[in-house]
């Protein structure tokens, strides 16, 4: 009885089917070694998905149900909704806004926040900054993530999958520029001296040192800026600055790297809690609105990445070809540039224009005519088919919004400008001037 007994009990539930083959005279030895195996890692499985004894589940933060209360709910205290009693009964009467007491207590407590809040502001922007940069990050890769989800890949799996794909598009980038930067910098500092004497022994610098002085007085200088320990303890100072900029800047990226992971698996729940956040009779309403807003902002940010990735493709070809120096490195600086919309590809073709000066004329006149053309040719038919799922914005708009974002927060605040005016644009057009509209 009791070997019957433990035959039929869960944990041994496969014993039989390995007592069968190692009873079969006619089974293999490999086999039975395969079969055994087999029912040893079921066990070992079922125990593990086993709770511990003593175990309970973790606890998640939940949102509370959602109230419908009416005279006779409120008369009750019965939420109809949930079918469960108040925990903690019904409010109050509600102290009159019109009490004197009421409005100086409020007023000193809005002061209060707002000054809290302006401390925490001016405290904090370093930080504000990142979060910015990590929910524009966030917005961008969730339209891949929900492309991923609809071809039924796991929304972590797609989460997984976007954030490796942006990390190594940001190390490729890093791993090909900071070679470039150093191979080139290398080659300016072994010919600066061939430079420098090239300077000294030409007819120019001769006359101008008969005349002024210039050798001597470059001598002078250049003994008291030794001899002077401030002048020295500046350098020091410069570069024990630059390295706490660059450990800065890693750690803002890591930073701004693991909130956009945390953004991009908690946006969904994010949404739920803001849409909870406005009353009941608005929130479909406001749901829509704040989800073509996303939606606009993660377009807009796929479509910029991808007329910059081709605007800087074709600027290193065209360089490749008229023998521009540097171009690869100034490929880089096209696809920084045209991440700024508008401005952004002018102001690249102006300074890869300007490094081919230094070649000849001919070679800065031949790219200039092929990249502005190209400009032409993005703005009317490249930026309007990528664009058009994303934002419409004027032009004036555009370049105002764009000028006033580099100035208030610098590069992301010239990136984040567009998506933002059109935004506002939207809440405009759909709030107020329909509100208007009724009067």
């Amino acid at each position: 009885m009791t070997d019957k007994t433990e035959e039929s009990s869960p944990g041994h539930e496969n014993q039989p089917a390995a007592d069968t083959l190692e009873s079969s005279p006619d089974v293999p030895a490999a086999a039975k070694r395969r079969g055994s195996a087999a029912a040893a890692l079921g066990q070992l499985v079922q125990r593990l998905r086993q709770p511990l004894p003593g175990a309970q589940p973790r606890l998640r933060f939940e949102f509370p149900p959602e109230y419908n209360h009416t005279k006779e709910s409120a008369a009750t205290e019965v939420d109809e909704t949930a079918g469960t009693r108040e925990q903690f009964g019904r409010p109050g009467p509600q102290m009159s806004m019109q009490h004197p007491l009421y409005m100086g207590f409020m007023g000193t407590v809005g002061v209060g926040l707002a000054l809290l809040v302006y401390w925490i502001g001016s405290n904090t922007t370093q930080l504000l900054l990142w979060i910015v940069a990590a929910l524009f990050i966030a917005l961008g890769l969730e339209p891949v993530v929900g492309w991923l989800e609809n071809r039924r890949v796991p929304r972590p799996a797609g989460i997984l999958l976007a954030v490796l794909v942006l990390v190594m598009a940001v190390g490729g980038f890093f791993a090909t520029l900071i070679p470039t930067i150093v191979e080139q910098v290398t080659q300016i500092v072994v010919q600066a001296p061939t430079w420098v004497r090239d300077f000294i022994d030409s007819e120019f610098f001769r006359t101008v040192d008969d005349q002024f002085g210039v050798r001597d007085r470059i001598n002078e200088e250049l003994d008291k800026f030794v001899k002077n320990p401030d002048a020295m303890g500046g350098i020091f100072g410069g570069v024990v600055g630059f390295g706490s900029t660059l450990a800065n800047g890693l750690f803002g990226t890591l930073i701004v790297l693991v909130l956009s992971l945390y953004f991009l698996a908690a946006l969904p729940a994010m949404k739920k809690w803001g849409y909870r956040l406005a009353p009941r009779s608005r929130r479909h309403r406001v749901e829509a609105l704040s989800g073509e807003i996303t939606r606009s902002v993660g377009n807009y940010v796929i479509g910029q990445a991808c007329v910059a990735l081709l605007n800087a493709t074709f600027a290193f070809i065209v360089m490749s070809i008229v023998g521009v120096p540097f171009a690869l490195l100034l490929a880089f600086v096209v696809a920084l540039l045209a991440f700024i919309p508008l401005v952004g590809g002018m102001i690249a073709g102006v300074v890869v224009v300007l490094i081919a000066l230094t070649v000849g004329w001919q070679t800065a006149a031949v790219y200039g005519t092929c990249y502005f053309a190209y400009l032409q040719f993005e703005a009317y038919f490249i930026s309007p088919r990528i664009m058009q799922k994303a934002v419409a914005v004027p032009g004036a708009v555009a370049v105002i919004s764009v000028i006033a974002g580099g100035s208030l927060l610098g590069v992301l605040g010239a990136l984040i400008a567009i998506p933002t005016a059109a935004a506002i644009l939207l809440l405009i057009k759909e709030i107020y001037i329909v509100r208007q509209d009724k009067h």
